[in-house]
């Protein structure tokens, strides 16, 4: 089987390509921005035809989708997010190799959701922000395509690799700086939001495992447990031998929030950024994933301890 594999070189594509070299019966070929990668193209500025003889020459039986923007403004997001698959959808629409389509969505997709509740697929999706408005709108353009396609929403994404900008990145640096510093009191703000984690290897082997299968739609990929930052900062402390006290910081009112870590010259006075959590989805997220046990034989292997860990010796290498 020949798998097309478009942003092998991003947070979740670098993973889909171990896994996919992996598996004896995969030819791999990745296509991206870099000069790493077997082809180079830009979905964003591609045209839908060039992309079409590309799939002609090639002939892949799956193209997944791992590229796209998690940060920037709505014109960015919609361009890398959007019209990128709209690009995806239309070459393949062109091209006779008649791939299959595995697309990586996002949980932002549905917006807020009832704390204490799991979100199904069959749920109605209200993104609270450009982010989850742009990953909705490419998944509407998939399901709309007419083509044999599948879309995984991941939840949010841990383990080796994670980001240092986004919020398990950020509180694993605080902790870092704090243990290099000899600090015994962390302060951390936006504890109290609640994710559902899924490392970033078991997406992998989602990703693989719908490549090989019939399922169609929307799937949900994550742990099916939403977890309070507060206590991953806990577990965090656990794993890293960081003995001092954690506070969190009272946050102030309004949309804005201090971030994980934020620094602090000012005791008293937090300057506010970014909520540590810019996907639009509130307090609260954790997903069902039945659907994803049912329809690809996939469940999540990897506790959220052991992604910390893995974050916090890339972190810890820092030191």
């Amino acid at each position: 089987m020949r798998v097309l594999l478009i942003g092998a070189n991003g947070y979740l594509g670098r993973f889909v390509a171990e896994r996919l070299l992996a598996d004896p019966a995969v030819q791999l070929t990745a296509l991206g921005r870099g000069d790493d990668a077997d082809v180079r193209f830009d979905l964003a500025t591609g045209s839908p035809g060039a992309l079409t003889r590309f799939l002609d020459a090639v002939h892949p039986g799956v193209v997944v989708n791992c590229a796209g923007a998690t940060r920037g403004g709505a014109r960015e997001l919609t361009r890398h997010n959007t019209v990128a698959v709209a690009t995806v959808c239309e070459a393949l629409r062109r091209s006779g190799c008649g791939a299959r389509l595995v697309q990586i969505g996002c949980g932002a997709e549905y917006g807020p959701s009832q704390p204490g509740s799991s979100t199904a697929e069959d749920a109605v999706p209200r993104p609270g922000g450009p982010y989850g408005v742009s990953k909705l709108a490419a998944t509407e353009l998939v399901l709309g395509s007419g083509l044999d396609a599948v879309v995984l929403r991941v939840f949010s994404p841990a383990g080796p690799g994670t980001p240092a900008g986004s919020p398990l990145g950020r509180l694993a640096e605080a902790m870092r700086r704090a243990m290099q510093s000899g600090d015994g009191e962390l302060k951390l703000a936006g504890l109290g939001v609640q994710r559902d984690f899924v490392d970033v290897r078991d997406v992998a082997r989602a990703v693989h495992a719908a490549s090989l299968s019939a399922a169609q739609g929307v799937i949900n990929i994550g742990s099916g447990r939403a977890v309070r930052l507060r206590d991953a900062a806990a577990v965090l402390a656990r794993v890293a031998g960081y003995g001092g006290a954690l506070h969190e910081l009272d946050a102030p009112p309004g949309p804005l929030r201090p971030a994980i870590g934020h620094p602090r010259p000012d005791p008293d006075n937090v300057a506010p950024v970014s909520y540590p959590y810019p996907d639009g989805c509130g307090s609260w997220q954790q997903a069902d994933v039945r659907t994803a046990r049912d329809r690809l034989g996939w469940r999540p292997r990897i506790n959220l301890e052991e992604s910390l860990a893995d974050i916090w010796m890339e972190a810890a290498c820092r030191i």
